[in-house]
């Protein structure tokens, strides 16, 4: 198997703080890898790591298929990396852009143009190109940024939470690019705050916490690993949600609702419920539904709702 990635015993510390503890990453060619986690898990600082911002304390990596620390600038010729904010000039157009971005990438001029005008037309900012980027909204602007990450046409892609503060339509707008990109070979890397978004676009979700992978898999094998199904309970009373609280993935304190794992079967459903509330007085009502993501996120890292 050909990886795009390919990390080892990452390990990552400031000060006192251990940010990355033996981190290891195997990402396919033309695949994307999601990484979870909640803040402080070490998300951002294994993307600089791989993207050669930041040196490593031990460990090794290889992206695109050279080493991150002997053969730095030639991982630097094959990758990308949009981070979190737009990187583009307000004052300059689309299409100027792009075709700086050509130019720095080493495109002679006559290149740089045509291939400008090629990434403008795949991210429908072909009507836009000959006005500044300040006149752009949100998502027109992050696909700018993108598009400008893609000029040197990158093997391997690192992107940062790209859809962070983005409206519904923007972001969907943006998944549909980051699965032409997968389609087209190239290695994708997201981070992510949003588990709905891990969950439609990866290949392969790897969940962190504390610097070190809790959990990997896709979306249905870190779904079966807390249960098929849910089962939701609203509770009569806060004593009853106090006292049932330590044993739920799933916790909404304001609606007294508490969510446990369930096989979804009556017998199991049966089960919970007489082990949960035998005396028949603790839960109001409740419901099944099929496990997500947020169970799993929940379970799995030591984040509270």
């Amino acid at each position: 198997m050909h990886l795009g990635i390919h990390a080892t015993a990452l390990t990552k510390s400031y000060g006192a703080t251990r940010v990355l503890d033996g981190l290891d990453l195997a990402v396919p060619r033309g695949s994307v890898l999601a990484l979870l986690g909640p803040n402080g898990a070490g998300k951002t600082t294994a993307v600089r790591i791989l993207a050669t911002l930041t040196a490593p304390d031990s460990g090794t990596a290889r992206v695109a298929g050279h080493d991150i620390a002997a053969e730095r600038a030639l991982v630097r010729q094959r990758i990308s990396l949009t981070g979190q904010f737009t990187a583009v000039d307000a004052l300059q157009t689309g299409a100027e852009t792009l075709r700086m971005s050509g130019r720095l990438a080493g495109l002679r001029p006559r290149e740089a143009r045509a291939r400008a005008d090629e990434l403008l037309g795949r991210f429908g900012l072909a009507e836009a190109a000959g006005r500044t980027a300040k006149s752009y909204s949100g998502g027109m602007l992050r696909r700018l940024d993108l598009a400008a990450s893609l000029v040197s046409r990158p093997e391997v892609i690192f992107l940062d939470e790209p859809t962070t503060g983005l409206d519904p339509r923007s972001r969907a707008e943006l998944w549909d690019v980051v699965r032409e990109l997968r389609t087209d070979g190239t290695t994708v890397l997201l981070t992510t705050q949003y588990l709905e978004e891990a969950d439609r676009l990866a290949d392969r979700i790897v969940l962190l916490d504390g610097g070190r992978v809790a959990a990997e898999g896709s979306a249905a094998e870190l779904k079966s690993r807390v249960a098929g199904h849910r089962l939701d309970l609203v509770l009569a009373s806060r004593a009853a949600y106090d006292r049932l609280a330590p044993r739920a993935v799933h916790h909404a304190p304001d609606d007294l609702t508490l969510g446990v794992p369930t096989d979804g079967t009556a017998a199991d459903v049966r089960a919970l419920l007489d082990s949960l509330d035998p005396d028949r007085t603790a839960v109001d009502r409740f419901t099944v539904r099929g496990a997500d993501l947020d169970d799993v996120f929940f379970a799995l890292t030591g984040a509270h709702r």
